[in-house]
C-alpha cells in the first residue's frame, strides 16, 4: 500500500521519444501509481458503505444491478498487494535484483508502515470501546492489543478493533518473504519466481478442502495474495527491460485478461464470487500485472494523465491512512447516525456516501499529516526530533521553518 521512488531511466533511443519510455517524473516518481492507490482506497471505503446499506448481501439480500460492481471489495486489496510488489521491486530490479542492505530495507519498511498503523490501531480501539464496536465481531481486549500490535492477527483469533487490518498482517509477512523471492530471481529468473509462487499457492488451493493443514493456510494466511505480490514484483522488471518489451500493448493485454474474469463473475453471480475469492484473486493477477506495466510504460496516455491528476495524486498520498482509518468511521456513522433513520438499500447507500466520502478522506488527510508524512520526510528518530524541534521553534518565533523534501522510500 505504500510505494518507493526510483531514479529516472535512460532516455529511449526510439525515433519517437515517448515510445517505450517509462512514465517517470521528478525524483524518479512513477506516474500514475499514486492515482491507482487513491482509487483503490476510495473503492474500499465505498465497498464498506455498500455492505452496510445492503446488509446480508449477497446471501440474504440483493443489491440492484447498478451496484453490482461494488461487491468485489477484495479486488482493491489485490491491487494494493500487487502495487506493493511492484513498488518494492523497482529498486532491486535496477540493482541486479539485490537490496543495497537487508537491514536498510527492513528499517525503511518498518519506519514507513508501523507508525501510521499503530496510530490507527489506537484510534480504532478508542472508537470500538467508546463509540461503536465492530458489528458481529468480538470486542477487542488486552490480548487483541498485543496481537494486532505485533501484526499477527492472522495467526491468533482475537477480538478485532478494525476489520480492514487483516490485510496489513498479510502484507507485512510478504515483506519478509521478499528477500527470498529476489534470491530466486537472481539464481533462476523472475518468471521462475512467479511460476514457483503460483505452483505452491495453487497446490494449497486444490488440496485445501481435503487436507486440514492446507485448509488452515487458506483460511488464515490468504496465500493467493502472495501470487499478486509476485506478479507485481515480476512486472517491476519492466524498468530494465529492452525497448521491445516496453513497447508491448500492455494495456490491451490487461483488458484481454480482465474481460473473461468480469464475464465469469457476471455469469456466476455475487454469491459464488464471495465464496471463491481465492480463485478470483488468482484470475485477476495477470490483468493487474499487465495494467501496472502499461501504466509504468506511459500507456494509455489518457489514462495516465487522469491517474496523475492533482486530485488523485493527493488522494494517493493519504491512501494508506484512508485504508487504515475509514472503517471505524463508517461503522460509527452507519450505526450511530443513519441506521433506523434512513431506509436500507439505495437511500441509505447514497446518504452514507454523501456523508462518509468527504469525512473519511478529510480525516485521512489530517491523520496522514501527523502520523504518515513526517515519517516519509525524515528517515529516523534523530532527524524527526530535529524537525519537530525546528517546527516548535518556528511556532514560537513566528518565522517559517525549512521543510524537508520527502525521502526516497
Amino acid at each position: 500500500m505504500t510505494g518507493i521512488r526510483v531514479q529516472p531511466p535512460p532516455a529511449s533511443t526510439s525515433a519517437d521519444p515517448e515510445a517505450g519510455a517509462l512514465a517517470v517524473a521528478g525524483r524518479g516518481r512513477i506516474l500514475g501509481l499514486d492515482g491507482i492507490r487513491g482509487l483503490a482506497a476510495l473503492y474500499v471505503v465505498v465497498y464498506h458503505i455498500f455492505v452496510r446499506a445492503w446488509s446480508g448481501y449477497p446471501g440474504t439480500n440483493h443489491a440492484p444491478f447498478w451496484a453490482a460492481w461494488l461487491s468485489y471489495g477484495r479486488g482493491a486489496v489485490a491491487i494494493f498487494i500487487a502495487l506493493s510488489g511492484f513498488s518494492l521491486g523497482l529498486g532491486p530490479a535496477r540493482s541486479g535484483w539485490r537490496f543495497t542492505s537487508i537491514g536498510t530495507y527492513a528499517h525503511r519498511r518498518a519506519w514507513r508502515i508501523l507508525p501510521p498503523y499503530w496510530a490507527a490501531l489506537g484510534f480504532s480501539l478508542v472508537m470500538t470501546w467508546c463509540v461503536v464496536a465492530q458489528p458481529s465481531l468480538p470486542v477487542p481486549n488486552g490480548k487483541s492489543v498485543v496481537v494486532y500490535g505485533l501484526l499477527v492477527q492472522d495467526v491468533f483469533a482475537v477480538g478485532s478493533p478494525n476489520r480492514t487490518f487483516w490485510s496489513i498482517a498479510i502484507e507485512a509477512q510478504l515483506y519478509i518473504l521478499l528477500p527470498l523471492l529476489l534470491l530466486v530471481i537472481r539464481r533462476v529468473s523472475a518468471w521462475a519466481m512467479a511460476g514457483l509462487v503460483v505452483a505452491i499457492v495453487v497446490t494449497i488451493g486444490v488440496l485445501g478442502p481435503h487436507v486440514a493443514l492446507m485448509n488452515t493456510a487458506l483460511v488464515k494466511f490468504t496465500p493467493d495474495l502472495a501470487v499478486l505480490f509476485a506478479v507485481g514484483l515480476l512486472a517491476a522488471g519492466i524498468v530494465t527491460a529492452g525497448e521491445r518489451a516496453r513497447s508491448w500493448p500492455w494495456a490491451g493485454c490487461a483488458l484481454a485478461a480482465a474481460v473473461p474474469v468480469i464475464a465469469f463473475m457476471g455469469v456466476r453471480g455475487a454469491l459464488w464470487s464471495s465464496r471463491n475469492l481465492f480463485w478470483l484473486d488468482l484470475a485477476w493477477a495477470p490483468a493487474i500485472g499487465c495494467f501496472l506495466t502499461a501504466v509504468a510504460t506511459a500507456r494509455p496516455r489518457l489514462v495516465l494523465r487522469a491517474l496523475d491528476s492533482r486530485l488523485l495524486r493527493g488522494l494517493g498520498a493519504c491512501s494508506y491512512s484512508l485504508y487504515l482509518t475509514h472503517e471505524p468511521i463508517v461503522i460509527a456513522v452507519c450505526f450511530g447516525l443513519v441506521r433506523g433513520r434512513v431506509t436500507a438499500g439505495a437511500p441509505m447507500f447514497f446518504v452514507l456516501v454523501a456523508i462518509l466520502l468527504p469525512v473519511t478522506v478529510c480525516f485521512a488527510r489530517m491523520f496522514a499529516a501527523v502520523f504518515e508524512f513526517p515519517f516519509q520526510r525524515h528517515r529516523g528518530w534523530t532527524p524527526l526530533r530535529q524537525a519537530m524541534a525546528a517546527r516548535l521553534r518556528q511556532l514560537r518565533s513566528g518565522r517559517p521553518a525549512p521543510v524537508a523534501a520527502p525521502a526516497k522510500t
